[in-house]
């Protein structure tokens, strides 16, 4: 039998909705951080990007300490911090100064690809240096600024030493799985744009998987879209923003996250739709009974220990409708 009792979770990109602005994004932000928060969500995270106009996330941390400031539960991190971006260090005590502030409700996601185009990543660093080859190392750094003042060398994060940061590997692919299992860290995948290498990825994960000082057993998570409506055909319905939203990526464009429309369907082109079909064919779509089944079906083939919910929807009260029949599915309400 499924185990569909399993934490729930939220990502977040801080979209700029049309006819919205940036500060209406951010606000969007932080009220469905405390919409689900009500609801018993486990974790809202935010996701780095740069150089994206209608996403407003460049600046990651300062959005979970806008965040943390105004909840007062919910766990709270990044999905995530782009490591090859940041100077682990600086990572660290920005981070163990939040974690001073909001004990215990801090969560530390780690990517190794930069977030945005070459162009824009160097500008970032500043510098020739491949940072992504530095990923493990710069993990391996994270943990020692987090850990005891005992395991510190002379260079320390102030604030940061014994905060003990729960850090976890994200990725799309194998190699990030490798690296994950390798040190003993939960593995969140990103399968809400990606999906291609994840049964790859968790068997690779999991077999794989090194006991450590963080984690006894492997801990797999998977982050999905998920359009839940009172109907299948509502469901449908407002999928067509997220078909949108993939459109830009698929174009290279930068339009705001637009109302679901379905006659602009057709002016995909053929090349372009199956893109966005293999973009987002992981997705739980539908009423909440088609959600319970779709559900109960990856379950039974996963049987992951955490999902992470992505939705992309214009309308913020059936966003976050849809947030509240996804729980009401893992409770067994439905």
């Amino acid at each position: 039998m499924a185990n569909l009792n399993i934490p729930l979770s939220v990502l977040n990109l801080a979209p700029v909705r049309e006819g919205g602005d940036k500060k209406q994004a951010i606000d969007d932000l932080v009220d469905l951080a405390q919409a689900t928060e009500d609801m018993g969500y486990e974790r809202y995270w935010i996701a780095e990007h740069h150089n994206t106009p209608t996403l407003v996330s460049s600046a990651t941390s300062l959005l979970i300490k806008h965040t943390l400031e105004h909840t007062s539960s919910i766990r709270v991190g990044s999905g995530g911090v782009m490591l090859p971006n940041h100077s682990p260090l600086i990572v660290a005590e920005q981070f163990g100064t939040m974690a001073t502030l909001y004990p215990d409700r801090l969560d530390l996601g780690l990517g190794r690809a930069p977030g945005t185009d070459q162009l824009t990543a160097s500008a970032i660093r500043r510098s020739n240096h491949d940072a992504v080859h530095d990923f493990p190392s710069d993990i391996k750094d994270l943990l020692q600024y987090f850990g005891p003042d005992s395991q510190q060398g002379y260079v320390k994060a102030h604030p940061g030493v014994g905060t003990d940061i729960p850090l976890y590997i994200l990725g799309s692919s194998t190699d990030s799985a490798r690296l994950a299992a390798n040190l003993g860290l939960p593995y969140a995948f990103a399968a809400h744009f990606a999906p291609h290498q994840m049964d790859a990825a968790i068997d690779l994960y999991r077999r794989n998987f090194q006991p450590s000082a963080y984690l006894d057993e492997p801990y797999m998570m998977v982050c999905l879209n998920v359009i839940a409506a009172e109907t299948d055909d509502e469901a449908q319905f407002q999928k067509t923003t997220l078909d949108q939203f993939f459109l830009n990526v698929v174009r290279g464009t930068s339009n705001p996250l637009s109302p679901p429309n379905n006659d602009v369907l057709s002016h995909f082109r053929d090349a372009e739709w199956q893109m966005i079909q293999n973009m987002s064919k992981q997705s739980l779509i539908g009423s909440p009974e088609s959600i319970k089944q779709q559900l109960t079906d990856f379950q039974e083939r996963y049987d992951i220990d955490e999902l992470m919910a992505i939705t992309y929807m214009y309308d913020r009260d059936k966003q976050k409708q849809s947030y509240q029949i996804l729980k009401d599915v893992v409770d067994g309400k439905i």
